[in-house]
């Protein structure tokens, strides 16, 4: 929890890879996911759970949704500094409110006293048991801009990077010296029908796929189900699989004759005897490892000016 994140990477114990920066395209998906993530947790130690920066609108209805999941005994509500961005997420308000994807309990049709005939929504005043029991502790920041959305969404697309280059570090001598570019380094080869293949976040032709593969960042995966191939490949998923992922490599070339990935990872060789699935999403590398790497001359491989920002 202390210091910047890229500077102190560990192993997860269970970790998916959702393969893009927003649920917004996929809700469902992101519960499945957080529902896997979770059934590995067995209860031995205390259990932070760091939600997600999007609480408007649908955002909020999912984080319910989230609350009402994983059922935590303290929730940190952190509010924005002069704006009502969203209501106090008591036990009540959680208990009654609809999510995105599940239903609130429905509040008791009752008379007031005193009301006439008019009648109001209440709270029932016996205690159902299936209700939150959590404890809020709410917090309210003093300082100005606490909170703002636009400088957050660039710092945490900045920090992603830096997690990425981080990651990529352990390619690296641990020796200090000069830092080796990624096109000298060799890279594993991966025969096409040994992985099975799956681009997440859009549909990509077959006749297409070796193209949005080639120079990408890639989740290497395990299915549970065992990956056969009559032909040599590739194997293409119809669906995304919500499943344990490994790491995370460069598919740094293809190459089509012998039927082969070249990727570059730094996962330990007894963990990649585990990986059967390569998952593409939407999360680019970093402009500098392609623009900044030494011994290149002339045009830079998958660089390029021509760019049409209309498409």
């Amino acid at each position: 929890l202390a210091g910047p994140p890229f500077t102190h990477q560990q192993m997860p114990r269970k970790m998916v890879y959702y393969g893009q920066t927003s649920c917004e395209q996929d809700t469902e998906r992101y519960l499945d996911v957080v529902k896997y993530v979770f059934s590995c947790y067995k209860k031995e130690v205390p259990l932070v759970i760091n939600t997600m920066g999007w609480v408007k609108g649908e955002g909020l209805l999912l984080l319910i949704d989230i609350i009402r999941l994983l059922s935590p005994s303290h929730i940190v509500q952190m509010d924005v500094c002069d704006c009502k961005a969203m209501p106090p997420l008591t036990p009540a308000h959680v208990h009654f409110s609809a999510g995105l994807h599940t239903k609130g309990k429905q509040q008791s049709k009752c008379k007031q006293l005193g009301a006439g005939s008019m009648e109001s929504w209440q709270y029932p005043e016996e205690e159902d048991m299936s209700a939150p029991q959590h404890k809020l502790l709410y917090v309210h920041p003093e300082f100005p801009r606490a909170g703002v959305a636009g400088e957050a969404r660039v710092h945490s697309s900045i920090l992603r990077d830096m997690s990425i280059l981080g990651y990529l570090g352990h390619l690296q001598s641990p020796d200090i010296g000069a830092v080796l570019p990624l096109h000298s380094l060799v890279p594993y080869q991966v025969p096409f029908n040994a992985v099975a293949l799956r681009v997440i976040h859009t549909d990509v032709a077959p006749s297409n796929i070796m193209y949005a593969v080639n120079a990408s960042w890639v989740g290497l995966c395990c299915i549970p189900e065992e990956v056969q191939c009559q032909s040599d490949g590739p194997v293409l998923l119809t669906q995304t699989p919500v499943c344990d992922c490994l790491g995370f490599g460069i598919v740094r070339g293809v190459d089509m004759e012998k039927k082969l990935y070249h990727i570059l990872t730094p996962v330990p060789p007894e963990n990649l005897r585990r990986v059967n699935c390569l998952l593409l999403g939407n999360i680019a590398i970093p402009n500098c490892v392609l623009v900044g790497q030494q011994g290149i001359e002339g045009e830079i491989p998958y660089v390029t000016s021509d760019y049409n920002y209309g498409i």
